[in-house]
């Protein structure tokens, strides 16, 4: 999908690969030889630009265009696995979306590299671009000059390499299926084979005995986009796989060393009961959830002295028979006068975002709490006042003590009262629905009715274009610490073409791509949390089927300039969306 916001923590990353670059190990062949390897490589990238530098944007030179492109993309995925994990801020400007990308500090970067340069070759020659060409070329070129320089400086570990090689397997599964990356192109099958033989090169150095020739011959099979068997791949050779990298991983002794991202380093699959991490959010270590800090927060949340009239918690919205939801459009406000501005999301998984709230303004559940309470239409709190009643009621004060041990203490902590709530949230986290079952080696978890949905789901229907498996929202894989938003024109009534006045984003990033964007929101659990979209404007999944089958607004005639949501129809069945749905269902927690 071609997304225009990603809440990055970009940053964060480059800081922890680069004091993991400085990790030397001496006599470190087996990655001195893949380091090697990945400079040849990198320069294979720069001669592949070069050629495709030296060709006229012109219709007379279409076929050699398309074909030395394809050549740069060939080329480019044999390094993936690399760049991705040890030059990931670089890599964004080679293969990053074509349109802008607004990170939550307000820094905007411009579309650049191949994406952008598949609308000027694929399907016809845009020969008007070629100034615009000339520049994108040229900063590709630099791109896959730095990449080189980079591994001629780095020094790889082993441990480093098997994971960059295990996360580029899980971008395969999660991205690499459904044209993510090569929208106009649609090669993403071969170029998943090509991603992968570049991967089971490396990993022959280490052991030649993984079975990565079974994945590779089944994505060469010949076969339409529309009826590849994703649920199959993943069952039958992508799991396997990736449990033989993180055996090989385990084999060799080699250190585990972690660094914060939401999918653990240690996961064997994207399925596994612990694969994702709910603490990968917070700000220290200590604010992780505790057993005392859970019953903490799980009193608070179902308790009205948080609210500034004594009569609204947490539950009040977040009713726990209805998946944390309220099943209504949107609630009212604390005087029980008028709505609030949005349909109420649910909290399970909720910590397994980087970011909260449809407009993405709460990098944290505690900053999601603390403006739950402040807000003036939601719960109209006074934190101090608060705070000053929890301290004088004796249950609270043993409860605090008990699970935020402070010598001496004479108050109870602003902080103290978000991270309890925040660690109640963290308690909801459950990846535990039938399809997990299904992918962990239940073949009669699902139906196959279930099992059809899965693959139109990440195939033809394109869901999973923005809703990332295995966790079904925003968090782009495989780290799962960058949250997207889209524009999908959603109307303000079913019967009119006209898009909802709600700003989203651009409430927050007032740039003009950003009008109307929202966070990707999880599938998880939607079957039990009706009413749709951020302003509750649909009923039931077959409406939401609907809409996105005809395209989004734009598609149903709403005017909606810069919807990032592709307008065309997906043409679908009444038994594909019979089918989809079904799939949805699965997803339940249980």
């Amino acid at each position: 999908m071609r997304s225009i916001f990603k809440v990055t923590v970009v940053g964060c990353l480059l800081t922890g690969m680069a004091s993991l670059l400085s990790l030397r190990k001496p006599d470190n062949s087996l990655a001195q030889q893949v380091q090697q390897k990945l400079i040849l490589q990198s320069d294979s990238l720069l001669k592949a630009v070069g050629l495709l530098r030296s060709t006229p944007l012109d219709a007379a030179h279409r076929r050699l265009l398309q074909q030395r492109f394809r050549q740069v993309r060939f080329f480019y995925k044999r390094i993936e696995w690399a760049v991705e994990y040890f030059d990931p801020v670089t890599t964004r400007l080679v293969n990053g979306p074509p349109v802008p990308e607004a990170e939550i500090t307000g820094l905007v970067i411009q579309p650049d590299g191949l994406q952008v340069i598949e609308g000027y070759v694929i399907p016809r020659i845009v020969s008007t671009k070629k100034r615009d060409m000339a520049g994108l070329l040229q900063r590709l070129a630099t791109n896959a000059m730095a990449f080189k320089e980079r591994f001629k400086h780095a020094d790889l570990q082993d441990w480093q390499i098997l994971d960059a090689a295990k996360q580029e397997v899980f971008r395969i599964e999660s991205l690499g299926l459904n044209d993510f990356d090569d929208p106009l192109l649609k090669n993403c099958f071969s170029e998943s084979a090509n991603a992968l033989q570049s991967v089971q090169e490396v990993i022959r150095r280490y052991d030649s005995r993984i079975d990565f020739e079974s994945a590779i011959r089944y994505l060469q099979r010949p076969v339409k986009f529309d009826h590849f068997d994703r649920a199959g791949f993943i069952i039958r050779y992508v799991n396997p796989l990736t449990r033989d990298l993180t055996q090989l991983h385990n084999r060799l002794k080699l250190p585990n060393i972690h660094y914060n991202r939401l999918l653990n380093q240690d996961a064997a699959t994207l399925f596994d009961a612990n694969a994702f991490n709910r603490n990968a959010f917070i700000a220290a270590p200590e604010d992780s959830a505790t057993v005392d800090k859970i019953a903490l927060g799980k009193r608070l949340f179902f308790d009205p002295i948080l609210s500034g009239n004594g009569l609204r918690s947490c539950a009040t919205c977040h009713q726990p028979d209805k998946a944390f939801t309220d099943g209504l459009p949107k609630n009212l406000d604390i005087t029980g006068k008028k709505l609030v501005a949005r349909n109420t999301p649910t909290l399970i998984n909720a910590a397994l975002q980087p970011a909260q709230f449809y407009d993405l303004r709460a990098p944290s559940l505690e900053d999601q709490a603390n403006d739950v309470v402040r807000n003036r239409d939601e719960m109209h709190g006074d934190m101090q006042i608060a705070i000053g009643k929890l301290w004088h009621d004796k249950a609270y004060r043993k409860m605090f003590e008990k699970a935020y041990r402070l010598n001496n203490r004479t108050a109870i902590d602003t902080f103290e009262v978000m991270n309890a709530l925040a660690s109640y949230v963290r308690s909801l986290t459950a990846l535990n629905s039938r399809f997990d079952e299904f992918m962990q080696g239940n073949s009669k978890a699902l139906t196959s009715s279930e099992i059809s949905g899965f693959n139109l789901f990440m195939g033809k229907a394109k869901c999973g274009t923005c809703h990332y498996m295995p966790l079904f929202n925003g968090a782009l894989p495989p780290r799962y610490m960058q949250m997207e938003a889209e524009i999908i024109g959603v109307p303000k009534t079913k019967d009119r073409k006209l898009v909802d006045a709600d700003p989203g984003m651009y409430g927050i990033q007032p740039q003009d791509f950003n009008n109307h964007s929202f966070k990707v929101t999880t599938i998880r659990n939607a079957a039990r949390t009706a009413p749709y979209m951020h302003n509750g404007i649909y009923k039931t999944l077959d409406e939401v089927i609907d809409f996105y089958d005809k395209g989004g607004g734009a598609g149903a005639g709403v005017k909606v300039p810069n919807q990032t949501l592709p307008e065309d129809q997906l043409h679908l069945t009444a038994k594909e969306k019979a089918d989809l749905i079904a799939f949805i269902k699965s997803l339940d927690s249980r």
